[in-house]
């Protein structure tokens, strides 16, 4: 079934990440895979910008359907095969209005925490950058996570309640990356017992960036 599907991924990518753990919780590991070389420009291939014009990964394609956008990605695999996997999507209105809301909000989590804080480091010139700015990304990244660490409060053990869905599909890949550069997630409880319930879900190991199995963690969010 799997068979006709592409999938063109970089390591690393949360967003691809997202669409990786979608691809395994609906059962269907068996997709062709395209890991991209972002170092070497390959997104930017003729290949990949004749079904993605702008180039980014994840870029899908199931037989003559193209869908690019993580999130995209995700819902179309969980209309396409509602009968199988994980319910990603589940039926009642309101739980399904709360899923889709926590998916889209999870972009918050990359841009001012994960790529916030990371940016700083790996985007900003060494002469751009200052202890004010620094502290204005510490920042948002902290009331960013307390947000979310208010949400677990209110009802767990998963982003939208009692079950794993598109919502914790969405979200952990950036939690997963801030924890991986050294960011202590025990300040924020919740968010530390969620990620340990996340981390060993067969779904996530499986789809996670390759080069991570092989090489230690960093240490650069260690005093965030």
């Amino acid at each position: 079934m799997a068979s006709d599907m592409t999938l063109y991924w970089g390591s690393g990518s949360g967003p691809c990440w997202r669409a990786m753990i979608c691809l395994e919780e609906k059962g269907l590991s068996g997709y062709n895979s395209k890991l991209i070389s972002f170092d070497n420009k390959e997104h930017k291939s003729d290949e990949v910008l004749k079904i993605n014009p702008r180039g980014q990964m994840p870029t899908f394609q199931h037989g003559n359907v193209v869908v690019n956008e993580s999130l995209a990605i995700c819902l179309y695999l969980e209309n396409t095969f509602k009968n199988q996997g994980t319910k990603l999507i589940p039926d009642d209105p309101a739980q399904q209005a709360l899923v889709l809301q926590r998916a889209v909000e999870s972009q918050n989590i990359r841009e001012k925490a994960a790529f916030g804080m990371l940016s700083y480091f790996f985007r900003t010139k060494p002469e751009d950058r200052t202890e004010a700015l620094l502290e204005e990304k510490k920042k948002a990244c902290h009331e960013e996570l307390q947000i979310w660490e208010g949400y677990l409060a209110k009802g767990g053990p998963y982003i939208a309640g009692k079950d794993f869905t598109l919502a914790d599909a969405c979200a952990f890949p950036f939690l997963g990356t801030l924890v991986r550069f050294g960011f202590n997630i025990s300040q924020y409880p919740h968010l530390a017992k969620y990620h340990d319930l996340v981390k060993g879900r067969p779904s996530v190991q499986a789809s996670q960036p390759p080069h991570w199995k092989d090489t230690p963690g960093k240490d650069l969010l260690k005093d965030i």
